[in-house]
């Protein structure tokens, strides 16, 4: 793969293999290359051949990372004005970490239900916090407010062309370790890493999105024939909460996903906890995602695949993982 493959007449919001190069380019001195786990055949009581990629080792915590830096590096204001997000996430821990290396000045709007843990690692990181507003769309408003006033930078979480570059940079380092593999699987939220993945992909692997019944955001988009507002919640919605998927990541799905699998809490609760029992892996409920699209009703592979699980995250409190 590389990015001759691609020629002109490229589409609205389309994220190219030329710009995933770049992009791996541009952040290879500031990220790590995240390592990929080879299970044993029967891992989990799937036959086929089994990898992790372990994002959740990723700077911050999680894939996020990549697309920050990649959006901050190619930014014509960031350095001089600034950086402002509004996310008590991983992305707002990503933009935190990415602006403190990079000497960017970096200020995050958070809602107050955001949990002290998370504002008090984004202080940590460097970044000025401004706790404000009952709920996300309070913290939005206020840091659009900053924005204006500042002329600072404002990156979308998973929506914009830089990020979503940046993302798909994971599935580059993922090929270049394992070139016959077959299929990847990838939690959707707000469409961001889907995005890349498939971007950079290109239908050459198997992408099987994985979304939670409380947040369809890719199964209401498919439907509607277009990206259309949802009602989150849940298990998963404090990482997978997007109320719409992005247009990139909705451009992408629907030209190289045709395999989509839809979850209930309980099931990817319990494959967090088998991750951590049976691997040793600490991730974030919606990290363990994949792993629960594995099996009758939802994804089979066959004996012969090689499938990838995308680990995307580990920022999780790791008591919850030892409760029954």
């Amino acid at each position: 793969m590389d990015g001759d493959t691609d020629r002109g007449d490229h589409r609205p919001y389309e994220v190219t293999r030329a710009d995933v190069l770049a992009a791996a380019e541009r952040i290879a001195p500031y990220v790590r290359r995240t390592p990929v786990l080879a299970l044993e055949r029967g891992a989990f009581g799937v036959p086929c051949r089994l990898v992790c990629k372990l994002e959740l080792h990723q700077h911050a915590g999680s894939f996020k990372t990549r697309g920050a830096f990649n959006r901050l590096l190619t930014s014509d204001r960031a350095a001089d004005a600034g950086v402002c997000a509004a996310s008590g996430g991983n992305f707002g821990t990503a933009v935190a970490y990415a602006a403190g290396v990079l000497g960017i000045r970096a200020t995050v709007f958070v809602p107050e239900i955001s949990s002290p843990a998370k504002v008090a690692r984004l202080r940590e990181l460097g970044a000025e916090v401004v706790v404000t507003g009952r709920e996300y769309a309070d913290a939005l408003d206020a840091c659009r407010r900053r924005v204006e006033e500042t002329g600072a930078d404002m990156p979308h979480a998973y929506d914009d062309h830089a990020v979503v570059a940046g993302a798909g940079t994971l599935a580059r380092e993922l090929l270049d370790e394992e070139p016959d593999l077959d299929t990847i699987v990838v939690a959707v939220g707000g469409g961001g890493l889907l995005g890349g993945i498939a971007s950079w992909v290109r239908g050459d692997v198997r992408v099987v999105a994985v979304e939670s019944t409380g947040t369809p955001t890719l199964a209401r988009a498919v439907a509607a024939g277009e990206p259309v507002d949802v009602e989150v919640g849940g298990l998963v919605a404090d990482s997978l909460g997007a109320r719409r998927i992005g247009d990139h990541g909705f451009a992408a799905a629907s030209r190289w996903v045709d395999t989509r699998v839809q979850l209930h809490d309980d099931r990817i609760r319990e494959a967090q906890r088998r991750l951590w029992r049976d691997a040793r892996i600490a991730c974030e409920p919606a990290a363990a995602a994949p792993l629960a699209a594995l099996g009758p009703e939802r994804y089979v592979p066959e004996a012969d695949e090689c499938v990838a699980l995308v680990v995307c995250g580990g920022n999780v409190d790791l008591a919850t993982l030892a409760r029954p």
